[in-house]
């Protein structure tokens, strides 16, 4: 077997650490999931040194396609070995990195790396991008993004076989200080881009003041001002999510409104 393509990440994971990329991956992807023809495969790469993820998301994708299937692919070939006991109907367990080595070259509706990419340079991101997105089936999804160590605060793009589509942010509304506590969790892509005259750190900007001045909200929850931050951010800025998706604590944009000025 060839090398794999990639870098061993930390391999932190702890329960439903992914929980709420995994909510938005359902509802976003649910029409595929449903319309596919054979069973819909779903990658878990780089999941770490516990299986745990890759066993949640075949839960979540379940309760919306009962056939749905999930590999979790590992470059740490120890790490392979202590998830195999962990298989089941629908998952599986692979040595690999970016090239997925799947049975057959089967292409997958889904491709999760979570906490994957943060760890290379800025310029490999979109090489690494592009590898995997060549992988997917035709209306296939790359989810790639960063997350805290118990999955309070995320950000994530999503992808498609042309490229990135939408940037979301999602945090745990309760232990949020301001929006812009989310920049330490941004993907590499955009990390290093939340500087002045940078798209990101406008956005982030008019989020904070957005956010002061829902404040009076604020004595209704965490949520209620959430929403009408959000909404005072759509004036400005193109959201793609309705109310219901900013209840739940997430906001999205399409990726042009954020991408990075070369």
């Amino acid at each position: 077997m060839a090398r794999p393509e990639g870098t061993a990440t930390r391999g932190t994971t702890h329960p439903n650490r992914l929980r709420r990329m995994d909510r938005w991956i359902a509802a976003t992807l649910g029409p595929a999931l449903r319309r596919a023809g054979p069973p819909p495969l779903a990658v878990d790469l780089g999941y770490g040194a516990s299986p745990r993820t890759a066993v949640e998301l075949l839960t979540r994708l379940r309760s919306v396609r009962a056939d749905a299937l999930v590999t979790g692919v590992e470059i740490d070939a120890e790490r392979v070995a202590a998830a195999r006991p962990h298989e089941r109907d629908g998952l599986t367990f692979l040595r690999g990195g970016f090239e997925l080595p799947l049975p057959g070259g089967r292409r997958p509706l889904l491709i999760r790396a979570a906490n994957v990419l943060r760890q290379y340079p800025e310029e490999q991101v979109a090489g690494a991008w592009a590898r995997l997105c060549s992988r997917l089936a035709p209306d296939g999804l790359l989810v790639e993004g960063t997350c805290d160590e118990i999955g309070r605060r995320h950000v994530w793009v999503a992808l498609g076989p042309e490229g990135p589509r939408t940037v979301t942010f999602a945090a745990r509304l309760g232990s949020l200080r301001t929006p812009s506590d989310l920049a330490e969790r941004l993907p590499k892509a955009l990390i290093h881009r939340n500087v002045p005259g940078e798209p990101v750190h406008a956005f982030l900007r008019d989020f904070d003041r957005a956010w002061a001045s829902a404040a009076p909200y604020g004595a209704l929850g965490a949520r209620q001002r959430w929403l009408r931050a959000t909404g005072e951010l759509a004036r400005d800025w193109p959201l793609t999510d309705g109310p219901h998706r900013r209840r739940q604590g997430e906001v999205t944009l399409p990726w042009h409104a954020l991408a990075p000025r070369r």
